[in-house]
C-alpha cells in the first residue's frame, strides 16, 4: 500500500496539501507559503511530525481570489 505520487494526503476532513504543492500552484517558495499561514493567510493543520498541511478546498479559493485581485509584485 504506497501512496500515490502527488495525491493529496487526507482522510475525513478533507484532502491536504503540503506546503510544496501549494507553492507549486502560486509559483512561490515553500517558505513563503509557511509565511502565509503564520501571518493568518492560510490556516494549516499540523501532522504529528510537526508538519503543516493546508486545506485543499482553502488554497483553491485563496488562488481565486488572488487571480481576480491585483498581483502583488514580487522582487527575486
Amino acid at each position: 500500500m504506497g501512496a500515490t505520487d502527488g495525491a493529496p494526503q487526507g482522510g475525513t476532513h478533507g484532502e491536504l496539501m503540503t506546503p510544496a504543492e501549494v507553492a507549486a500552484l502560486f509559483r512561490v517558495d515553500p517558505k513563503t507559503v509557511t509565511r502565509w499561514a503564520q501571518q493568518g493567510k492560510l490556516t494549516c493543520v499540523r501532522t504529528l511530525g510537526g508538519h503543516r498541511r493546508f486545506r485543499t478546498n482553502e488554497v483553491q479559493d485563496l488562488l481565486h481570489r488572488s487571480s481576480t485581485e491585483d498581483p502583488t509584485p514580487q522582487t527575486a
